[in-house]
C-alpha cells in the first residue's frame, strides 16, 4: 500500500530530474536539449496527477512535491531560455562549459547587457503563480492564470522555431529584442492573470462534458501536423481564446 502511494510521488521526482538536466543544458547554451528535458519532465508532471488520481493516492505531500518540481521545470527553465535568446540580442550569451569552471574564468565570460536578466522576470512570475496556486482553493477544476507547463511550451518553442524551423522572418522576429521584451511581459502577465481556463485534466471521458477539451486536443493536433513547433504558439494563444469564450457561453 505504501509503495503504490508512492508511484505518483516517483513520477513527480523524474519531473525535477528532467528540470535538474534542462537547466544543466540551458546554461551550457544547448537550448535544443534544454527543450527535450523539459518536454518530458512536462509529461511526467502530466502523469503524475494522472497516476495519483488513478490510484486513489492524492496526497499534501504530493501537491507540494509537484509545484517544488514544477518551479525548475517549468519555472527556472524557461527564465533561463529566455535570458539567453535576450543574450544573443542584447550581449554576449553566458555558457558554462567544462574546463571553464573557475570563478575568473566565469566572470569573464559574463559579457553581456544587464537587459539580458530582464528575461528571469518569466522565474519570478512563475514562481508567484505557483505559490499562489497552492493557496487558491477556486482551481480545483480549472485554472486561473496561464498554468507554468504551457507557459513554459510557449518559451521553449522558440529555440526549437530557430533550429529547425529558421526562415529570415522568423529570425528577425524571435532575435528582436522588442519580441522577446513584450513576449516576456505578455507571459509574466498571463501566469498571474485573473483570467479563468480550462483545465486538461479529465475526471471522466464523456464526449458531452468533455468536448471542449476534445476539440481544442483535436486542433492542437492538426496544427502540429502541419505547421510544426511555429503551431506551439499558435496552440497556446488557441487554448487562451478558446478559454475566453467558453467562460463567456457559460456566463450568458
Amino acid at each position: 500500500m505504501w509503495i503504490k502511494k508512492q508511484i505518483p510521488n516517483c513520477i513527480t521526482l523524474l519531473n525535477l530530474f528532467c528540470g535538474c538536466l534542462a537547466v544543466i543544458f540551458a546554461v551550457s547554451g544547448h537550448l535544443e536539449l534544454t527543450a527535450l528535458c523539459t518536454i518530458a519532465g512536462i509529461g511526467f508532471d502530466f502523469f503524475d496527477g494522472l497516476a495519483a488520481r488513478l490510484l486513489k493516492a492524492q496526497s499534501e505531500l504530493g501537491l507540494q512535491l509537484d509545484s517544488l518540481a514544477d518551479m525548475v521545470t517549468s519555472g527556472l527553465v524557461p527564465g533561463i531560455v529566455m535570458y539567453q535568446l535576450m543574450s544573443q540580442v542584447f550581449g554576449k550569451p553566458f555558457y558554462v562549459t567544462p574546463p571553464s569552471w573557475s570563478s575568473e574564468q566565469i566572470l569573464a565570460s559574463f559579457d553581456m547587457s544587464y537587459m539580458s536578466l530582464f528575461g528571469l522576470m518569466i522565474t519570478l512570475a512563475s514562481a508567484y503563480r505557483l505559490a499562489k496556486f497552492n493557496i487558491d482553493t477556486r482551481q480545483s477544476t480549472s485554472f486561473i492564470g496561464l498554468p507554468t507547463p504551457a507557459n513554459t511550451l510557449l518559451i521553449i518553442s522558440l529555440p526549437l522555431i530557430l533550429k529547425f524551423q529558421l526562415d529570415t522572418w522568423v529570425l528577425k522576429l524571435i532575435l528582436n529584442k522588442w519580441f522577446l521584451i513584450v513576449l516576456t511581459c505578455i507571459s509574466c502577465f498571463l501566469l498571474n492573470a485573473e483570467i479563468r481556463l480550462f483545465s486538461l485534466k479529465f475526471k471522466t471521458w464523456g464526449l458531452l462534458e468533455n468536448w471542449v477539451r476534445y476539440t481544442f486536443l483535436l486542433l492542437s493536433i492538426v496544427l502540429i501536423v502541419f505547421f510544426k513547433f511555429i503551431a506551439i504558439p499558435g496552440v497556446i494563444l488557441l487554448y487562451v481564446l478558446m478559454s475566453l469564450i467558453f467562460r463567456e457561453k457559460k456566463e450568458k
